[in-house]
């Protein structure tokens, strides 16, 4: 949160769950607070087909990812010995900073890590994550083979020279015809010139491109 961090996982996990056909939302947590992780995880976990953490699971004091976990879902937190044995093969004394890594809530699921060896773990429909991008990305595909995976999203853009309000109703009308899809609308300056680049997404192209067609007559005419 305070910048010195780049959240590269997040838009990696956004852009490889749509490939297989699921739409992200993001929601930051303060990361060294156990109670607000809880809280998010079990509303959540409740709301969404899956939740993925990322941070937190390293064996610093201020890595409470795990414990968060393990209290959201009322289970103990264990040492592992599979992911013991893993840290273990790394070629490094089993400190009790690195016994910490291979703590895990009972019953979970490691994913696998062969970067440090250290996995994360998967607990009904909670994934978590290390912070690290580069081991992100490896557990992130020993999670896939845990999701239900769906058609891929398409997305289509447009870029139109008008400031949000001026179109904001249209575009309004036009989203409540084509249910199914999702439509935004994020503004940009060029060249000291107002506008928006008009982004639709969904699994069925012919209704992307009737969207998108719908969306060019429409605003275009504002412009003129």
């Amino acid at each position: 949160m305070s910048g010195k961090t780049q959240d590269a996982n997040l838009v990696f996990i956004a852009s490889e769950l749509n490939k297989v056909g699921i739409l992200m939302a993001e929601v930051r947590v303060i990361p060294d607070e156990i109670a607000p992780i809880i809280k998010h995880v079990n509303e959540l976990r409740k709301a969404c087909d899956y939740v993925f953490t990322t941070g937190g699971i390293g064996p610093t004091h201020d890595d409470i990812t795990s414990q968060a976990i393990a209290n959201a879902f009322e289970l103990p937190l264990e040492l592992n010995q599979k992911a013991l044995n893993r840290i273990a093969s790394y070629g490094n004394e089993l400190t009790e900073a690195r016994k910490k890594m291979a703590c895990v809530p009972k019953g979970a699921v490691l994913l696998e890590n062969p970067i440090s060896f250290a996995p994360g773990f998967k607990i009904q429909n909670v994934f978590v994550l290390a912070g690290i991008p580069k081991i992100a990305e490896c557990m992130f595909f020993s999670a896939l083979e845990h999701i239900i995976k769906g058609d891929p999203i398409l997305s289509v853009s447009h870029d139109i020279y008008l400031k949000e309000g001026d179109f904001a109703s249209v575009l309004s009308e036009i989203a409540s015809r084509f249910k199914g899809l999702s439509i935004g609308s994020y503004p940009f300056s060029r060249n000291g010139k107002y506008g928006a680049t008009i982004v639709v997404r969904g699994t069925d192209e012919s209704k992307l491109t009737a969207c998108l067609d719908d969306i060019k007559d429409s605003l275009e005419s504002l412009a003129q």
